[in-house]
């Protein structure tokens, strides 16, 4: 019996601070976002702060993860942990670029952050100080290469004609690839000759650099005749585009004379007020890209020698959304839990389960992961622990969190008493419930006064999560002020 009351003061204690405002497994309240950090020479602080806290009792311990493998931080180290924040100093372009992950755990098991991306943005100067002339004759269509230097981050281009402040604006017959940073020039003319220099710019860094000049020279031996439209810029046969962002289709042709560019879908669709046709640049610009914006677009360069057309189709993309999530929820021994997670996205996603942040593994028999539904099936105390959904496509995860609670009760006849009195007929049969409350599955045993009843033809018990028995009213005859008691058993404790 001592042990019996000690083991329900527990479950009692377990019962309150789980209904108390005290958080027990470990819940985020910070976790880590990306960053892209801009290195710029002769720049000596390079450091970088990922932040992760989570609440909990006991309190959480933290450890990071980069590309799935854990940051092991040691004296001297780079990385440093200052409560569960993540401090990257000295950064290393090449080592420190990657996906990094709080791992959150205590004594009620471990949740594992979204993750956080760390880009370092550069941009080198230029390798060649010098370039060949370009020559070309008059009426020519040209192309000069940019080739920008060795860089990470969003690159914007513009070209010098000559000397700086003179830029080249682009019309109809002159276009700057904001893709390669090349200059086209639909059709040379005689003002065109000099040397032009291309300007790049970090829109991270805020820095920029220039190449070395480049000479277009014409030519002495005759001038270009008329020619049909070459596209020279043209966007590729299939281009992903992500959910709310915008999207730019860049394309241009060489031509004598110069060309008009018309843009149109393929499916006969006008196109809606946001989109942006530049007809002098030669961009076509999707703000807030949608499902309904994907299709087919076909650009045409036209001139009075000809015409000639590209197509490529934009896609539409959108990484995960969770749109049910799976609930804490306690749970008694052999019961089967079935959580269900869905997200929406495209292409549809999949899904994969986290235990205390390792992967799931589905090769037991009685655990199923079918799509976002896990089960598993006679819990026991084993299955204790934080669980995450994890669901992704090519574009993006995301992570959502669950405790599972197993609990062992006593048995425990509070809610379902036993009837002190059974009114039975002579000569029929009585029917005495034994429902108690208990976790795991016990057996039942019936006794009569003092002593065990046993099955026989008058008497039988039934087993299960609840227990019954039965007797014939002879049996009142017998023992007409006996009394049956119903007593079950399980491995937390008896109680009779």
């Amino acid at each position: 019996m001592e042990l019996l009351w000690k083991l329900l003061l527990l479950l009692s204690l377990v019962e309150s601070a789980a209904g108390s405002a005290v958080l027990l497994r470990p819940v985020f309240t910070k976790q880590p976002g990306s960053v892209v950090f801009p290195l710029k020479p002769g720049e000596d602080q390079r450091e970088v702060v990922f932040s992760c806290e989570a609440q909990g009792h006991p309190l959480p311990s933290y450890r990071w993860k980069l590309n799935d493998s854990f940051i092991l931080p040691r004296p001297g180290s780079h990385y440093s942990l200052m409560g569960g924040n993540l401090h990257i100093s000295r950064l290393n372009k090449d080592e420190d670029v990657g996906i990094y992950q709080c791992v959150a755990s205590n004594s009620f098991g471990a949740v594992v952050s979204r993750e956080a991306s760390l880009h370092i943005a550069y941009l080198e100067n230029f390798k060649t100080q010098r370039r060949n002339p370009v020559r070309v004759r008059e009426g020519q269509g040209v192309v000069l290469l940019c080739g920008p230097p060795p860089h990470s981050g969003e690159l914007t281009f513009t070209w010098i004609f000559n000397q700086y402040p003179s830029l080249v604006t682009p019309d109809t017959r002159r276009f700057v690839s904001q893709k390669t940073g090349n200059l086209y020039i639909a059709k040379v003319e005689l003002s065109d000759v000099g040397n032009y220099t291309c300007v790049v710019t970090n829109t991270v860094t805020k820095t920029s650099v220039q190449g070395p000049p480049t000479p277009l020279i014409l030519r002495v031996d005759g001038v270009m005749g008329e020619y049909e439209p070459k596209i020279e810029v043209q966007f590729p046969d299939v281009v992903p585009v992500a959910k709310s962002s915008t999207v730019k289709l860049e394309c241009f042709a060489l031509g004598n004379p110069v060309p008009t560019i018309s843009w149109r879908r393929t499916d006969g669709a006008a196109f809606g007020r946001k989109v942006e046709v530049n007809k002098d640049s030669g961009v076509l610009e999707i703000p807030y890209f949608q499902q309904e914006d994907a299709g087919t677009y076909e650009c045409t360069a036209e001139n009075s020698r000809g015409r000639n057309t590209v197509q490529g189709k934009l896609v539409f993309y959108a990484p995960p959304h969770l749109t049910e999530k799976p609930q804490d929820v306690q749970m008694t021994i052999d019961e089967t839990l079935v959580w269900e997670c869905k997200a929406s996205a495209k292409p549809k996603p999949s899904y994969r389960w986290l235990k205390n942040g390792e992967v799931l593994d589905p090769m037991e028999d009685r655990l199923q992961v079918n799509g976002g539904v896990l089960t598993i099936s006679s819990l026991n105390m084993a299955d204790i622990g934080m669980y995450q959904c994890v669901a992704e496509n090519k574009h993006g995860r995301v992570f959502t969190n669950a405790e599972l609670r197993v609990v062992a009760i006593a048995p425990d006849f509070s809610q379902n008493l036993l009837k002190a009195q059974t009114l039975a007929r002579l000569g029929g049969d009585i029917l005495i419930e034994c429902k108690p409350r208990m976790s795991p599955r016990g057996v039942i045993l019936w006794r009569k006064g003092k002593e065990a009843l046993r099955e026989s033809h008058r008497a039988q018990g039934f087993c299960g999560d609840a227990g019954a028995a039965t007797e014939t009213s002879e049996a009142q005859e017998k023992f007409p002020k006996g009394k049956i008691n119903g007593y079950p058993l399980n491995h937390s404790s008896v109680l009779v």
